[in-house]
C-alpha cells in the first residue's frame, strides 16, 4: 500500500517502523527536518519537511497517488483538516486522524458519523491517550499481569504473566491444564523465554521466569492466573505521577472505584486537576521528591503509576516508590531502548505508549478483515482478531478444522468468537465464515502469510 504518514513523533515513527517491515510504500511529512532525517537513516522510507495540512506540501507528499492517510500530529486541527483535504482534492481512499482533545473525542464517541464522514471526512479516529487509559486500567484490574488485551468488545482477554517457581503449573507440561482445571477453558497462546518465543504444544513445559500469554474468557482470568503466579491483593489505593492528558484520565477513570492520588508540579494544572477531578486528591510537587511521598504514604500504596512526559522522571519516582515500599510501579517510557532496559527489574511494568497504541491504527491499514490488532513484546510480536469470510471453496480456512489449516511456522489460533460464544482453539475446532479468530504471531516477518492465508479467494480448491 502506498500509506501517506503525518506527523513523525513517537506514534508516526512508530507506525512508520512497524510499516516499512512490511514492505509498504510510506512518506512522512513533518515540520521537523531532524526528526525526518533520522527516520531516513532508519528506514527506507521517503520524507517530506513542510506542514501537514498545507495543499501544497501535501501534493509534493504524492497524496494524490496514496491509498490511505494517517494523521498523527500533535496538533487535532491540522489532523482534521489535512484528512478533509485529502478527501476533496486528492480523493485519498481511506483517512484516519489522532485526536487528543477530550471535547472533540467525545464528540465523535457521541456522535461519529457527524464528525468523521460529513465534516472532516475522516473515516476511522485513534486517541493515543484514551487508549493508554483503557490499558492502564485494565492491568490495575489485574496488578500481577504484565499486559492485558481485550478481543471479541473485552468478552475474551490475552493475558501475559510471570511464571513464578511453585505455580500449580510451573514444571508440567500444558497438556495438563485441562485436567488441572477442568471447569475452565483457556489456551496458552505462546510463551517467551529468555527473549526467544515458543510457540506451545501440549509436551511444552512451563519454567519458571517464563513470560506466558494466555486467552481465556474474562470471568476466566483470575482463576487461570492463579495457577501461574501468587495472586496478590485487589488494588485499592493508586498513586499517579503527572497530571497531563493521561494522568488526568487515568485520574478520572479510577476515582470512583479506587483510592487516587495525584502529584503534578505545575501549580496552574493542579487547580485544573481539583475543580475537573471529583474524589481524587491533588499533590503540587515533585514525583521524585522523597519528603512528599513519605508524607503521602507511598509505602501504603498498591499502584504507583509514573506518567509524566519525562521518561527519566519517570524512572527515577517508579525506583523511588518502590524503594519506599509500594507495591507495584509501572513506568511510562517513550523511549523503546529505556524500555527494554528497566522491565522487569525494580519497575514492575514499563509500557512504551507509541506501541500501545500502534495496533489500533495496524488494524485499519491489515489486509484482510482485521478486527483488532495489537501489537506485544515491543512490536516484536502480535496478536490479531481476524473475520474469516467466504465458503469451503473460496477459502483456506472455513469448514476446516484447525490440525488442518497450514498456519506459518511461529503462528498459532488461540481463540474463535461465534456470534456470542467464545470457542477456545482446540485441534478439532472447526472455522466457519463469519468467525472472529485471534492469532498470535510470534515474529512480525510472517505477517503477510496470515493475511494471506485468511484472505478469501476466487475459484479456490
Amino acid at each position: 500500500m502506498r500509506i501517506l504518514i503525518l506527523g513523525a513523533g513517537q506514534v508516526g515513527g512508530t507506525l512508520a517502523e512497524s510499516l516499512v517491515a512490511e514492505n509498504n510504500d510510506l512518506t512522512v511529512v513533518d515540520m521537523d527536518r531532524e526528526r525526518l532525517a533520522l527516520l531516513q537513516d532508519r528506514f527506507d522510507l521517503r520524507t517530506v519537511q513542510g506542514h501537514a495540512a498545507h495543499p501544497s506540501v501535501l501534493q509534493k507528499a504524492g497524496a494524490a497517488d496514496a491509498d490511505m492517510v494517517v494523521a498523527v500530529t500533535q496538533s487535532d486541527e491540522t489532523n482534521l483538516v489535512a484528512c478533509k483535504l485529502c478527501a476533496s482534492e486528492f480523493n485519498v481512499p481511506v483517512r484516519v486522524a489522532r485526536l487528543r482533545s477530550m471535547d472533540y473525542v467525545a464528540l465523535d464517541e457521541e456522535n461519529g458519523e457527524t464528525l468523521a464522514r460529513r465534516h472532516f471526512a475522516v473515516d476511522h479516529t485513534i486517541s493515543p491517550e484514551q487508549e493508554i487509559t483503557h490499558y492502564l486500567r485494565r492491568l490495575i484490574e489485574h496488578p500481577e499481569a504484565l499486559q492485558v488485551l481485550d478481543f471479541a468488545d473485552g468478552r475474551v482477554r490475552l493475558v501475559a504473566v510471570r511464571a513464578y517457581h511453585g505455580g500449580p503449573l510451573v514444571g508440567h507440561e500444558l497438556q495438563v491444564i485441562r485436567k488441572h482445571m477442568p471447569n475452565l477453558d483457556c489456551r496458552v497462546a505462546a510463551i517467551f523465554r529468555k527473549d526467544r518465543g515458543i510457540v506451545p504444544e501440549g509436551h511444552t513445559v512451563i519454567e519458571p521466569g517464563d513470560e506466558v500469554f494466555f486467552l481465556a474468557k474474562k470471568e476466566d482470568i483470575q482463576p487461570v492466573m492463579r495457577e501461574l503466579r501468587r495472586i496478590d491483593r485487589p488494588v485499592k489505593k493508586v498513586m499517579i505521577a503527572g497530571g497531563g492528558n493521561i494522568g488526568r484520565r487515568l485520574a478520572a477513570a479510577l476515582e470512583r472505584d479506587y483510592e487516587v492520588k495525584i502529584i503534578d508540579h505545575n501549580k496552574q494544572r493542579c487547580a485544573q486537576l481539583s475543580a475537573e477531578l471529583n474524589r481524587t486528591l491533588v499533590l503540587q510537587g515533585e514525583a521524585t521528591d522523597e519528603e512528599l511521598l513519605d508524607q503521602e504514604n507511598v509505602q501504603d500504596m498498591d499502584m504507583f503509576c509514573a506518567l509524566t512526559n519525562d521518561d527519566e522522571d519517570n524512572i527515577m519516582s517508579a525506583l523511588l516508590a518502590k524503594r519506599m515500599g509500594a507495591r507495584r510501579v509501572l513506568a511510562l517510557i517513550n523511549r523503546a531502548s529505556y524500555v527494554d532496559l528497566v522491565q522487569g527489574g525494580q519497575i514492575d511494568i514499563a509500557i512504551s505508549p507509541a506501541q500501545a497504541t500502534v495496533g489500533p491504527l495496524l488494524s485499519r491499514i491489515r489486509r484482510g478483515d482485521m478486527a483488532v490488532v495489537h501489537s506485544l513484546r515491543r512490536g516484536a510480536a502480535e496478536a490479531l482478531e481476524v473475520v474469516v469470510h467466504g465458503d469451503a471453496k473460496t477459502s483456506r480456512v472455513v469448514g476446516r478444522r484447525i490440525e488442518e489449516i497450514k498456519l506459518p511456522e511461529g503462528a498459532s489460533i488461540g481463540a474463535i468468537i461465534r456470534g456470542e460464544a467464545v470457542l477456545i482453539a482446540h485441534h478439532d475446532t472447526q472455522i466457519a465464515s463469519e468467525d472472529h479468530v485471534i492469532i498470535f504471531v510470534l515474529n512480525k516477518r510472517i505477517i503477510a502469510k496470515v493475511e494471506k492465508l485468511f484472505q478469501v479467494g476466487f475459484g479456490f480448491f
